[in-house]
Order: structure tokens, then sequence, then C-alpha cells
């Protein structure tokens, strides 16, 4: 016998019931994959914060997760997707390749260390930044990392004059200072005074350095003496010693150039390391070790720190700035400006703009571990204000003496 079709009425109960039943069922688990919250975005100018300070940005907002790679991830494209993101919020007179460096300063792991013959307390260490370490990058040797430059020098906290050295060189538009930081360490690696919390500067490697092979002069490119350089820039040749191949394709401008830098930071190791240009106190170590003695014999006297890299042998590169800031005014150097008849325009047009002390804040906010340690803009402006000081009496000197600027050439 076939059944009856079930009536409308009673096919419309058993659906209600169905959907009721269905309501009731417990929620099935969610297999759809979870981004990890350390993925979430974080703005631009927060990130160029959290980088520049070691990964410890301090801030009154609530703090968001930093971003960190994924596994499959090239470490390369991280680090771009952060420079594109720092440029837009950084200074214009700070590269890309200065706020690379400066990343990996800042934050690298340290992977190596390497004590510098002669240099005290300084040590070169190898950096590896987070998205390496992170893909599993192996550490190379510490040879291996300078070459690939990924190495830094670690100096004293006294040294840390030398990271605002940095700032204002591109502030200036100079360009001629190797990137540098003020980093607190914690490595395993690293001796305890290096660890105890205290904030040192570290300052990129540059693998391409020409040093002579005279163990007693390598921390120049070329042998210059005193009487040479001044002869040279009276010349008005470019090339300050006859065969010699480092320094032959120095021109006359990079000289003016380190003399303004050298005066504003009063740094006297370069170019008068015997300190003829003023009297020194008894504790000066030109004093100590009878340099100033030779300062009666100008033949006696060489210059110190000379150094071009291999990539770029026009251009001198700026180490060991870290200058006198309370060196007074009644004592400056006006030595480091002997011989120099010009001056690079754009640093002059800053100096005459009256804003150097804004724009060098401006640029020291970039490293927060260093603006906080001074106590900000307030504990900043009395530093700056002397080397505001120093720049008007260089203003004024060049405008006594007449002297010109001139334009300048592509870095």
């Amino acid at each position: 016998m076939g059944l009856k079709p079930p009536a409308p009425a009673a096919l419309g109960v058993l659906l209600a019931l169905a959907l009721l039943a269905l309501a009731h069922l417990p929620p099935l688990p969610d297999w759809s994959p979870r981004l990890p919250p350390t993925s979430l975005p974080v703005a631009p100018q927060q990130k160029v914060a959290t980088l520049l300070s070691g990964g410890q940005a301090r801030s009154q907002r609530p703090s968001m997760p930093p971003v960190r790679l994924q596994r499959d991830q090239p470490p390369v494209q991280g680090r771009r997707r952060w420079r594109q993101g720092a440029v837009g919020n950084a200074p214009p007179w700070l590269s890309d390749d200065d706020l690379q460096k400066m990343w990996l300063l800042a934050s690298g792991q340290v992977v190596s260390k390497t004590h510098v013959p002669a240099h005290g307390q300084v040590l070169r260490v190898g950096l590896r930044g987070v998205g390496d370490a992170e893909v599993g990058v192996s550490p190379a040797s510490p040879e291996e990392d300078c070459q690939d430059g990924r190495c830094g020098l670690i100096k004293r906290p006294g040294d840390l004059y030398e990271v605002l050295a940095f700032h204002l060189d591109r502030v200036l538009g100079l360009n001629r200072s190797l990137p540098a930081v003020a980093r607190r360490f914690t490595s395993h690696l690293l001796p305890y005074s290096y660890t105890d919390g205290s904030l040192r500067p570290i300052i990129w490697w540059a693998p391409d350095l020409q040093h002579l092979e005279d163990t007693n002069n390598d921390q120049n490119s070329c042998a210059l003496g005193w009487l040479q350089y001044q002869e040279m820039l009276q010349s008005h040749r470019p090339t300050p010693v006859t065969g010699n191949a480092p320094c032959s394709s120095i021109p006359r401008g990079e000289w003016s150039r380190l003399a303004l830098f050298d005066f504003l930071l009063q740094v006297h190791d370069r170019l008068d390391r015997y300190c003829c240009g003023f009297q020194p106190d008894p504790s000066e170590p030109c004093v100590e070790e009878r340099l100033h003695e030779k300062c009666r014999n100008p033949a006696e006297l060489v210059l110190v720190h000379i150094l071009v890299r291999r990539s770029v042998p026009s251009h001198l590169v700026f180490i060991d700035n870290a200058g006198r800031p309370q060196h007074p005014e009644e004592k400056l150097n006006f030595r480091l400006l002997q011989g120099i008849d010009s001056f690079p325009g754009a640093a002059v047009a800053t100096l005459q703009s009256g804003r150097l002390q804004s724009l060098l804040l401006e640029s020291l906010r970039m490293d927060r571990d260093l603006w906080e340690s001074q106590g900000g803009a307030e504990g900043w402006r009395p530093l700056l204000q002397t080397i505001d000081r120093r720049a008007r009496i260089l203003l004024r000197y060049i405008q006594e003496r007449n002297l010109t600027v001139f334009r300048d050439s592509p870095c």
C-alpha cells in the first residue's frame, strides 16, 4: 500500500522543528588561519622611533606590537618596507642608506666581537638584522660580516658627541661622516662594562677605508705633513702629493668641508693634533705626550685621520668626531681654518639661516635613546647654542676676510 504524501501544513511544522534544532547545536571549531597579533600594522613614525631606540621606544600612548617579518618573507623586503615607511617621516637630509644603517646599528643583534688594536675600549662587532635572525641566516666570520657592511664600532660613553657630529654633518649637507647612533647593549658576547646599562655610541664600520700599510701610520690614507698641506691649499691644485694615489684625487673643496666641520666641533686631532692653534691645558693629551713641543718646528707636524674610501677616493671620510663641546670660546682653534679661502655654499647657507639649532633638534629626535639621555629639547639646547655661537664666529671670520663660497658638487 503506498503512503500518502504529507499535507503542506505538516511539512511546515517539520521544517520549523529542524531549524530550531540546528540553532541549539554547539558551534563548529574555527579552522580558518589566524594572523598573530604581532602582524598588526604600526604607524611609520612610531616604527622609526622603535627601531632607532633599539626597540625601546617610549610613548604616552598605548604601545602597539612591533611588525615582525613572516617566515616566508625575505629580510630584504622587510627592510625595504621599513625604509619606505621611515623616509616619509625622517628629515630629508637623512638618506635612505643612512636610515638603513642606523636601523642596523640600533637594533642589530651582536653576533661577533673583535678588539681594535691600539684603540683601548673600542670594540668592532658584527651585527645581524632582525629579519636575518628570523629567517635563520647563520652568522659568518667577523671579517665576512664587516666586508658585507654589517659591522659597527662600539666606543666609550664619553664619545657620544660623535652621534651629534653625525647629525651635524647631515644637516650641513657635508655627508662625510659615517652613520652613528646611541645604544644600550645586552649581548652576552660583550664584556660587562658594555652591558651595564650605559649608553654608548656605535658607528658604522666602512669596509673599504683605505689605510697605509705602515703600522705606525695606518690611520691615514696618505702621509701628509702640515707644510705640504698648506702648500697644496695655496697652489690651487687638487693633488697634494705627486704620485700618492690615495690622495691624488682629493679636491680642495674636501679640505674646506673638513675645516668647517672641525671648527664647529673643535676637533683638533686631524689638522692640529699638536694643539699649535691654542694654548692647551697641562692635562691635554698633546701636552702629556709632548706633542705640543713640536709646534716650534712645523716640518715635524703631520695630519692624522686623513682617510678616503676605495669606492669614493675623491671624498674624505670624517672619523673620530668626538670634538670638544666645552672648549672655551677664548681658545677657539683658528689654525683649523688656516689656508682655507672658500667654503661649501650649502653649509654656509644653513649657518646663515639662523635655523641650525632647530634643524639639529629635528634630526636628533630620530635617535630616541640619545634624545632622552639629555632630557629632550631643553637638555640639548645649551650644547646646540655653543655650536651655534661658533657658527656665527665662523661666519664673521668668512666675512671679515672676504672669503668665498663654492657650489657643492653632487655627493
